[in-house]
């Protein structure tokens, strides 16, 4: 079943350019981790670059050769013997929500003919939850995904209401920009990008069958109403839609979101293809119209003065006014009258087992895990510029809708408050994400991937991530080119697959900073750095992003070189004003890059005294002080990647029989057998699998390895034999054939 699939190892991409600059990328070359390529490739990227300039790969105005191949992205294929249409793609996505549109938008853009299948056209890119983006580690991903030519980071910067940065008091691994933006905006523009692609349609359709191949091979989708549209790949992006039912209390209805219905039928069919399905729960809070709340009684939440940008092109880099959040509490009150009606709600009731979001709980969910605490904090966040709705950002809740509005009204400032739209909860079907490889292509039949919630993800931001590795693999897939790997130390996008395919999650999977043991050099602000290279080989950075990538590059280099270089004297102003914020003396002679080691001391206090490059954009400024002040931490966990990366990166044979590995434990043969990792580093991520077990599996492994190169010096022992038989006609020693 695995056979086809296997026979295309996807490209696995350590990328080590965790530093802000890399040799062929700026005239200013810096140190460098070293590539941890230790595993044959079928395609390295510089001949896979190389081959596809040739073919135009690079130019915006060129389009890549499929195996199918549209002059226009509008175009229906041909007909079939029976005189209907056969709709042909590359490329399938269903579903058009944050995934979705990543996926399609990455797939068309790499020349792929794509077709964006989604239940309602009309809520595309729609922001059913918190209309927000970013957020601790979530910001990293939305940066990520920019610095690979995705969309997300755009469109959140041009629809903005209010932008913050986070952890400002803490070091650059956990800063994290948020962006408050307006729901409809946000969707009426991704929805324009997405319709005027070249390479993209879009169509309404339920779709409820695979089409798959003799081979195991994915050959397309079925409709509810009889379609076939046929693609060698195709995205599931399902969301909350597979199967969704929502719940008000004890009442329930079919609906993958509030207004719009659920997808039925794909889950039975998966079933029978011998896909694992779970279940998996969310909630939304009620909104509240901003006419009837007492702002008075509210501790408001502006906005940065100076605006920070997800995305990395200064053409979207657009200030626009800024709206006022605010905060309240919860109250006694509000606790009692939760406590008194826990059993009303559909969890604790106990008419749904599907698990919720532990990082973003219910109200009900945080008044029984927190009773030590006497209030909890509440946002209310504009939905928009034009409506009157405000988000009560963390008091979702499953209570009956009766009980909504008296709850609402014991927050101080909502004691007035009208209800624009109640809560709910919404359970789904999703397939857990071990049945994917790191390529988010699935394991049991090729040429299909799973992106975004489908796989056990909530947020926006994580769908994004996935949703645009998906997109690029669909369309190397559909092109017969070998798949990208982000490995986990390379990104957070990196760290959230690998997580999710390697771990046996049974609860949604939100990104969190502590999940990557890298992050000091997965920051926000090197994020281009680390993918932007990537994102051009791969085909999604034209030349204009390019050249502003090495120009940036270029330009924090030659100022790193040149604080590098400046010295200064103590007694003069700047050495007293130093000495005087970090509370070190400054005598002697001092670079300015040592100056700027030292606590406290910034790079406006070098612009103060005539020192600074006015050359220099704020961000730019920004990328200079994070290399310099953090250079040993990053140099020693560069390191520390080093030492490690060989083992982790160990290939496992893809024919290991773990179930025959006696030495192993009975629970790591299990889970190993499971998952099927493809690595030595993954192996020593899956669930029940402990740290004797990768070493008895490194025993195991050299030994096979001991076996194969005996029976390999066996074999050329008889061979040598034979011939000297052949040559001298009678037996010869071993010694002497192997001298002869």
């Amino acid at each position: 079943m695995h056979k086809n699939y296997t026979a295309m190892a996807a490209l696995s991409l350590q990328l080590s350019r965790l530093t802000r600059c890399v040799p062929f990328m700026s005239p200013v070359a810096s140190p460098v981790l070293p590539h941890f390529i230790d595993k044959p490739r079928p395609l390295s990227f510089r001949q896979s670059l190389q081959r596809n300039r040739h073919r135009g790969f690079c130019s915006p105005n060129s389009r890549r050769r499929f195996t199918v191949v549209a002059s226009s992205s509008k175009g229906v294929g041909c007909i079939s013997n029976a005189g209907t249409a056969e709709e042909r793609f590359d490329v399938i996505v269903v579903g058009g929500g944050h995934a979705g549109c990543e996926a399609a938008l990455a797939s068309a853009r790499l020349g792929a003919k794509t077709l964006l299948l989604a239940l309602n056209i009309d809520r595309i890119a729609w922001q059913p939850c918190n209309p927000a983006v970013g957020g601790p580690a979530k910001s990293q991903l939305v940066h990520e995904v920019d610095a690979l030519g995705g969309e997300i980071g755009k469109i959140a910067d041009r629809c903005y209401l209010q932008k913050r940065v986070l952890n400002t008091s803490r070091g650059p691994a956990v800063r994290a920009l948020r962006a408050q933006t307006d729901k409809r905006e946000y969707a009426m523009k991704m929805k324009n990008i997405v319709e005027n692609t070249e390479n993209l349609s879009i169509r309404e359709a339920m779709v409820t069958e695979i089409i798959v191949g003799k081979n195991d091979n994915v050959e397309g989708v079925g409709t509810f109403f009889g379609m076939n549209f046929y693609a060698p790949s195709v995205i599931l992006t399902t969301g909350t839609f597979m199967s969704g039912k929502i719940w008000v209390g004890r009442t329930s209805m079919s609906a993958g979101r509030a207004g719009e219905p659920a997808s039925h039928g794909l889950t039975e069919h998966l079933q029978n293809l011998g896909f694992e399905i779970d279940r998996l729960k969310t909630g939304t809070p009620a909104r509240v119209d901003c006419r009837t709340v007492d702002f008075s009684r509210l501790e408001p939440q502006h906005g940065d003065k100076e605006v920070s940008w997800f995305s990395f092109d200064p053409d979207f880099h657009i200030e626009r006014e800024q709206m006022c959040c605010y905060l309240t509490r919860t109250t006694k009150t509000t606790h009692d009258l939760i406590k008194e009606n826990l059993h009303e709600t559909p969890t604790y009731g106990g008419w749904v087992e599907a698990k919720g979001p532990r990082y973003c709980p219910s109200i009900e969910d945080k008044i029984v895990r927190f009773q030590d605490k006497e209030s909890h904090q509440i946002f209310l966040e504009p939905e928009g510029r034009t409506v009157p709705e405000l988000y009560v950002q963390g008091f979702s809740t499953g209570l009956p809708e009766r009980l909504q509005l008296p709850l609402l009204r014991t927050l101080p400032g909502l004691e007035n408050c009208t209800m624009l739209r109640p809560a709910y909860a919404v359970e789904y079907d999703y397939l857990p994400a071990h049945q994917c490889s790191r390529s988010l292509m699935t394991k049991r039949i090729q040429g299909l991937f799973f992106s975004g919630q489908i796989n056990g993800t909530t947020g926006y931001e994580e769908a994004a991530a996935q949703g645009i590795i998906s997109g690029v693999n669909a369309a190397r897939h559909a092109n017969s080119e070998s798949l990208i790997v982000l490995e986990r130390e390379s990104s957070f996008i990196g760290t959230l697959i690998d997580d999710l395919v390697t771990k046996d999650l049974r609860e949604p999977y939100r990104m969190l900073t502590s999940r990557s043991e890298y992050r000091l050099l997965l920051r926000s602000d090197n994020a281009d750095s680390r993918l932007t290279p990537l994102g051009r080989e791969i085909g999604l950075i034209d030349d204009r992003r390019w050249k502003l990538y090495r120009d940036k590059q270029a330009r924090i280099s030659e100022e790193k070189k040149r604080l590098k270089t400046i010295k200064i004297s103590g007694g003069g102003d700047l050495a007293d004003e130093v000495a005087l914020l970090s509370g070190q003396p400054v005598k002697g002679s001092f670079s300015l890059e040592s100056l700027l080691k030292k606590p406290h001391v910034e790079y406006e206090v070098f612009e103060k005294h005539g020192f600074g490059n006015d050359g220099l954009s704020r961000i730019e400024k920004e990328c200079v002080v994070i290399d310099i002040k953090y250079e040993g931490f990053i140099m020693r966990q560069q390191i520390q990647l080093e030492q490690m990366a060989h083992q982790q990166h160990r290939l496992l044979p893809e024919d290991l029989d773990y179930h025959s590995m006696t030495n192993l434990s009975k629970e790591a043969r299990e889970k190993l057998t499971k998952v099927k990792p493809q690595t030595i580093g993954q192996a020593s991520r899956v669930g029940g699998v402990s740290p004797a077990d990768i070493i008895a599996l490194l025993i195991i492994l050299e030994t096979k390895k001991r076996e194969a190169h005996g029976r390999k010096r066996h074999r050329l022992l008889s061979s040598m034999m034979v011939e000297s038989d052949d040559q001298h006609g009678t037996n010869v020693p071993v010694s002497e054939a192997l001298s002869s």
